[in-house]
């Protein structure tokens, strides 16, 4: 723990939180950085008796749309009484004068953020399934979220939502390339071909994580997921979009190139793509039929993601380790997207 970490300014803080929850800080204030995070900054605070986390969008370069501390705030506060395990939320702030960016204020929720798959073989092939099929679980308890009755009516826009996520994802790798990538526009130009015939199919609305993955939950010693983090990208949309990026993740993560986000599809007992499918078809009660665009969707985005992460580790605006390599799965990534349209 230290009282000078890069980001967070512990007695601009204090003074802010002490304003929002008098009374409960008692002592004086240490934090550390947890490790892990590629995007938002999450740090752990504590003065000796009780633990808060701290949220707030990364250092330097951040696109207009991304890092959305109010986004994760509304989110997770809205889902705390349904079926969907999220941290206890304490309080948000839009002003980034306190200590130079928004961020929020939640409860520290015991658990592990599995991200390899050493980790989990530690565990055996059993536990492992386990911890595979609760995550296609919770998923599916998500999309069952009804967002009128948790006043997440207004949380998102789901008519032309495909449209919307096919340019805002272009135009997020237009706003921070390291280098031009044919490859990546023509997978563009193919998803705005094609959107408007898939956003034709009947569309199954729902609270959307955005970036759900295992190492987006906190695992506990009993192999339950005791809370999903991480809901920057959260919004109402077509809920396949989540089961696409997860089954992405997976797919990476068994291949030469999982080492770049997480390879716990890897491990002993890990399901395979069509497993996890049908585990979440029978979870859901939901088909979801073709998901080649989906996918081809899944990818573009993720490349993007890494690509902003990449230029701000260029710029020098990252904290942490890990980010060497961040920039060499792009074009894994865009051909694995150029492939799953044609293939699924």
């Amino acid at each position: 723990m230290s009282e000078d970490v890069p980001g967070l300014d512990l007695a601009a803080f204090r003074r802010w939180y002490d304003g929002q929850r008098p009374g409960e800080i008692d002592g004086a204030l240490e934090a550390q950085l947890i490790a892990g995070g590629k995007s938002n900054l999450t740090y752990e605070v504590t003065d000796g008796t009780s633990w808060w986390i701290v949220r707030r969008p990364p250092l330097g370069h951040v696109q207009a749309t991304a890092h959305d501390m109010g986004r994760e705030y509304t989110a997770m506060s809205a889902l705390v009484d349904t079926d969907v395990p999220v941290p206890r939320t304490f309080a948000h702030c839009d002003d980034p004068d306190v200590f130079g960016a928004p961020f929020y204020v939640m409860e520290k929720v015991e658990g592990r953020a599995y991200r390899r798959a050493k980790e989990l073989d530690d565990l055996g092939a059993g536990r492992t399934g386990e911890i595979a099929g609760r995550l296609v679980d919770v998923l599916a308890r998500l999309h069952a979220v009804d967002p009128d009755a948790v006043g997440l009516h207004e949380f998102g826009r789901p008519d032309g939502f495909l449209e919307r996520q096919v340019r805002r994802w272009g135009k997020q790798l237009e706003g921070s390339k390291t280098r031009e990538h044919p490859d990546a526009d023509e997978l563009h130009r193919r998803l705005t071909e094609q959107v408007a015939q898939v956003a034709a199919d009947p569309l199954v609305v729902g609270v959307v994580h955005g970036d759900y993955r295992l190492d987006n939950c906190l695992v506990g010693a009993d192999d339950r997921i005791h809370a999903v983090v991480d809901w920057e990208m959260a919004t109402l949309g077509d809920t396949r979009t989540d089961l696409a990026l997860m089954l992405v993740y997976e797919a990476l993560g068994a291949s030469a190139g999982g080492d770049l986000v997480s390879d716990v599809a890897k491990a002993q007992g890990w399901p395979g793509h069509d497993q996890q499918l049908a585990a979440y078809t029978s979870a859901s009660g939901r088909e979801p039929g073709d998901m080649g665009f989906h996918l081809a969707l899944a990818y573009f985005k993720l490349a993007v993601i890494l690509e902003g992460i990449h230029y701000r580790y260029l710029h020098g605006q990252t904290l942490g380790e890990g980010f060497d390599r961040i920039g060499e799965g792009f074009d894994l990534i865009i051909a694995a997207g150029l492939h799953a349209m044609t293939s699924d």
